[in-house]
């Protein structure tokens, strides 16, 4: 049984999109509970690179990124990998994530993307006020960094996307480059630097201590492993974890990946991956880096944190029972000593999690159809730091019901329910 009084709300789920949607929703002035197998921001949250940006309007397909699969497939070290046993299972997704990708899409869904992500900075530093760990959040560039310097193009379509949404972008040299990050290799011929952005100096930590200021103002966390969820007849939504059968009138799913399978047994399928993804981190490296660096010719980030130097990329398409895959880890290591040749690689700590992507890169969040007082926030993508805090706010409208203007239809859980592949 509970160790508390029947809350107002219970959010399923304490990575970082659940431990902004508990504080916004605390903030209001509701008794809240948040549920979590793992401590608070410790699971996918933990792992990501870090990145903090407005700008993050660029979706995972794109056009022509077809052509590109076929080779990054072949590449040891490429950026996507499928497991060959499950690539009957996910192609249904892959067709419809290649669809999403079309030029007719990629607009709308891109300011989908920068209406979840546009105050990600401010809202951080909002959240992060008199706890003592303001500098967790950093002002930094985002310097997408090439090889060809024919690549590094302020014209190409991703970056159009970003300046329609008001990103200040430069493209500059290699001399310029090498003064602003003199570790990165001097293969890099040209880099765009994306501009009025921040990056986290531990993603973790922003959890641990957002979580205890959620605490703080009258919060309650709880260990638990939830096992199903349904609806009550009387109203309101029962879970079940190890510890027994739970009520509460209204129920938050911001599980990640794991939501899809809860929503199963009520009959939504929703077409959500799981994305392994990796971390290396180099603990004594001897180099540093001044800002965040995506490698444009791998597709992988690296940045400096109070952990260590963090290299993070990489997808991995196995389903979720699989083993880490000790090769993708390896090659980052390989990565990030090509990235920065006075790299010190050899005291390290390594890290995998599960991001739930979703075909159009867009989350679910709202009451979900047909099921009242459920309310998703879920299917983050690689997304989740920069979109939690406003996912966090629309979660805490929706259940005062507090009117919100903007079309949160994007977001729907079953957008995909009418499409038949």
């Amino acid at each position: 049984m509970s160790t508390s009084a029947t809350p107002d709300v219970t959010v399923l789920g304490a990575g970082i999109v659940g431990i902004c949607s508990a504080l916004s929703l605390a903030g209001r002035g509701l008794r809240v509970r948040l549920i979590d197998r793992d401590a608070p921001g410790q699971a996918t949250s933990y792992g990501n690179a870090g990145i903090i940006s407005p700008w993050s309007v660029v979706p995972q397909s794109m056009p022509g990124l077809w052509k590109k699969v076929p080779g990054w497939l072949l590449d040891p070290l490429g950026p996507v990998t499928v497991k060959p046993g499950y690539l009957p299972k996910m192609a249904p997704w892959g067709l419809r994530f290649l669809s999403e990708g079309r030029a007719g899409r990629i607009q709308r869904i891109s300011e989908a993307m920068g209406f979840l992500c546009g105050d990600c900075v401010d809202s951080y530093r909002l959240h992060l006020a008199g706890t003592g760990h303001e500098d967790l959040v950093q002002d930094s560039y985002y310097i997408h960094a090439s090889r060809n310097p024919e690549e590094a193009d302020l014209n190409s379509t991703g970056n159009r996307l970003r300046a329609a949404q008001g990103a200040e972008m430069e493209r500059i040299g290699a001399a310029e480059l090498r003064a602003l990050e003199p570790a990165l290799t001097p293969e890099f011929q040209a880099a765009v630097l994306i501009k009025g952005q921040a990056r986290a100096t531990s993603p973790g930590r922003i959890g641990t201590v957002l979580a205890e200021k959620f605490q703080s103002i009258g919060g309650e966390i709880l260990t638990r492993t939830v096992r199903g969820i349904l609806p009550s007849e009387t109203g309101g939504w029962t879970y079940t974890t190890g510890a027994g059968q739970e009520w509460t009138p209204k129920l938050v799913l911001a599980m990640g990946v794991w939501s899809g399978e809860l929503l199963k047994p009520l009959g939504i399928s929703i077409p959500m991956e799981s994305e392994r993804g990796y971390h290396v981190s180099f603990r004594n490296p001897g180099v540093a880096l001044n800002h965040s660096v995506m490698d444009m010719d791998m597709k992988f980030v690296a940045s400096s944190m109070l952990e260590g130097l963090r290299v993070a990329g990489t997808a991995e398409f196995a389903g979720l029972d699989q083993p880490v895959n000790q090769k993708r880890l390896d090659g980052l290591v390989q990565l990030a000593r090509a990235l920065l040749p006075d790299l010190q690689a050899g005291d390290l700590d390594t890290w995998s999690g599960q991001r739930p992507s979703l075909p159009d890169s867009l989350p679910c969040i709202g009451e979900v159809e047909g099921f009242p007082d459920l309310i998703a926030a879920f299917g983050h993508s690689h997304y989740g730091l920069m979109m939690a805090p406003k996912t966090g706010r629309l979660v805490a409208d929706i259940v005062s019901r507090t009117a919100i203007n903007a079309d949160l239809s994007p977001f729907r859980t079953r957008r995909y329910e009418r499409i038949r592949t």
